[in-house]
């Protein structure tokens, strides 16, 4: 169990993470994240929440300039070519996807990783897992909105991914502006059963390059967005 101090020194330090880290606009080149940064961000990826711990997800992770320039090029260079400098700079480059459909053999899929992960203290537990994940994927079925619903849970793990990173002292870069369809193709993602969503670049930033980096940070007041009773 841990300890209930450093619980609240944890809390504390993802709190500063949060107020600090901010978007990238640019990059620094030459500047690769060390190999225990980059294994842990691979960590951030795939501890992510999901709902019924679906993990409904695919990643595709480009550090070589072969890599980010198969990224740039199927995703931002011809409809949003001013996120293409980022992409080819930073040290890491993820795209983010979400799975597409939802069936019996995938459900199976993960089920079977849970057992083997030691999840069920009784063979019992296991058919009421099943059993309960299956309602509420049928649920979002039932109301058409399956694929909606499950495309949330990855952005859930894109927020997680955004914080961890500025935990680790990563400066990161979330991208909506990217040819979906395009990355879609490129690394045949369609045939597996996903579809692109956002990419997060990862690196070290511009210092004198990256205006955002001096702004201060603007939110709504709690006063507004916040309901306590």
């Amino acid at each position: 169990m841990t300890h209930p101090k450093n619980v609240a020194k944890f809390d504390m330090d993802i709190a500063e993470a949060a107020k600090a880290r901010h978007t990238v606009k640019a990059y620094t080149e030459d500047t690769a994240l060390p190999a225990e940064t980059v294994a842990k961000l691979k960590d951030l990826l795939r501890f992510s929440a999901s709902s019924t711990n679906l993990q409904p997800w695919h990643f595709v992770m480009a550090s070589t300039p072969e890599g980010k320039d198969r990224i740039a090029k199927a995703g931002t260079d011809e409809k949003y070519p001013f996120n293409s400098p980022s992409i080819r700079k930073s040290s890491h480059v993820v795209l983010f996807a979400g799975r597409t459909v939802v069936d019996e053999d995938y459900l199976l899929h993960v089920l079977e990783q849970e057992d083997e992960d030691g999840r069920f203290p009784e063979p019992k537990n296991k058919d009421e897992f099943h059993g309960a994940r299956s309602m509420f994927v049928n649920l979002h079925k039932d109301m058409g909105d399956v694929g909606h619903w499950m495309d949330k849970q990855v952005y859930w793990n894109g927020g997680q991914f955004l914080l961890g990173a500025a935990a680790l002292g990563v400066d990161a870069t979330p991208m909506e502006g990217i040819d979906m369809e395009g990355l879609d193709k490129e690394f045949g993602l369609t045939e597996k059963g996903y579809s692109s969503l956002f990419i997060v670049c990862l690196g070290r930033n511009d210092d004198e390059q990256d205006y955002n980096a001096g702004l201060p940070k603007s939110r709504l007041p709690l006063s507004e967005t916040l309901t306590e009773i």
